[in-house]
């Protein structure tokens, strides 16, 4: 599939975030700084089968990072932007009901797997969120595990924390 990706920075209380879109939507947030995730959003890219340029483009992406800038001040607790959302049947089912997990509230991997219909699929819940390729506008930080604690984040526990305590979430977690 040949799909132009528009591509631009934001500094955030997490750091440097860089956003991909192609036309469809929203379809990566990699946390970190566009020199410095260069080849691993090429490899990203190239698993998705998808082909095409990679632009740099505020003005595309300027409503996607005003969202996230109103969310990080407080301002915004739900996103209104179009997804393009790749990866398999399974993982979009879970980055489906991920969306459904309301501001400030968390669920545990085990509510996850009975939602979707698969109780027993706690560690496959686990694995779709270390691949959610868009983090804070799909809400896998919500997620802990089953006693109350915080575990696991693809950018790690710290972010997590730091997502969870803005939406008033961490003081429920152990």
């Amino acid at each position: 599939m040949h799909v132009t990706h528009y591509v631009d920075e934001m500094n955030s209380p997490l750091g440097t975030l860089t956003i991909v879109a192609t036309d469809k939507g929203v379809c990566h947030i990699h946390f970190g700084e566009l020199t410095k995730c260069t080849a691993s959003l090429k490899a990203w890219l190239k698993k998705q089968g998808r082909k095409g340029e990679v632009v740099r483009c505020k003005e595309t992406l300027k409503p996607i990072c005003d969202q996230l800038e109103d969310y990080f001040a407080g301002k915004r607790n739900t996103f209104d932007v179009s997804l393009d959302l790749c990866g398999t049947e399974f993982q979009k089912k879970v980055w489906n009901t991920l969306k459904d997990i309301e501001y400030g509230k968390t669920k545990s991997y085990k509510e996850i797997a009975k939602e979707i219909g698969a109780p027993k699929a706690v560690r496959a819940i686990g694995g779709a969120n270390n691949k959610n390729p868009i983090p804070i506008i799909i809400p896998c930080h919500r997620v802990i595990g089953s006693n109350g604690n915080m575990v696991g984040y693809g950018g790690g526990l710290e972010k997590k924390e730091l997502l969870l305590s803005l939406e008033g979430a961490i003081e429920k977690i152990s």
